[in-house]
C-alpha cells in the first residue's frame, strides 16, 4: 500500500507564501507523475501543478508565474512553492501520485491521493 503524507497548509495573508510538501511511502518502484490539485467550497476539484518523473512541469494558467512545483525522485516527495497569494486560492489541496509502480515490471500502475491540507488567504 503506498500513502501519501501532505503538510505545509495554514493561513496566511494575501501577498505572502506557502509551501506545501507531499511524500510517498510503502511500496514504491517509480512514481510518473506527482501533483497537487485544490478543491474549494462548491467547486469542482482542479489541477494546480504537475511534474513528470523527467522534470515536465504543467500549471493552472491561474497559478502561472506564482507557483513552483519541484520534485525529489529520490525521496518520493513533490514541493509545491506558492507565492502572491490570493484569497482564490483558499481551498483544500491535494496531492496525487499518478502511475505508481510498486516493482519494475508492474503493468497495473495505481493512482494515490493524500488527504488534503488546508491552505487559508485572508487578510
Amino acid at each position: 500500500q503506498v500513502q501519501l503524507v501532505e503538510s505545509g497548509g495554514g493561513l496566511v495573508q494575501p501577498g505572502g507564501s506557502l509551501r506545501l510538501s507531499c511524500a510517498a511511502s510503502g511500496t514504491i518502484f517509480s512514481i510518473n507523475t506527482m501533483g497537487w490539485y485544490r478543491q474549494a467550497p462548491g467547486k469542482q476539484r482542479e489541477l494546480v501543478a504537475a511534474v513528470t518523473s523527467d522534470g515536465s512541469t504543467n500549471y493552472a494558467d491561474s497559478v502561472k508565474g506564482r507557483f513552483t512545483i519541484s520534485r525529489d525522485n529520490a525521496k518520493n516527495t513533490v514541493y509545491l512553492q506558492m507565492n502572491s497569494l490570493k484569497p482564490e486560492d483558499t481551498a483544500v489541496y491535494l496531492c496525487n501520485a499518478h502511475g505508481v509502480k510498486r516493482f519494475w515490471r508492474d503493468y497495473a500502475p495505481d493512482d494515490y491521493w493524500g488527504q488534503g491540507t488546508q491552505v487559508a488567504v485572508s487578510s
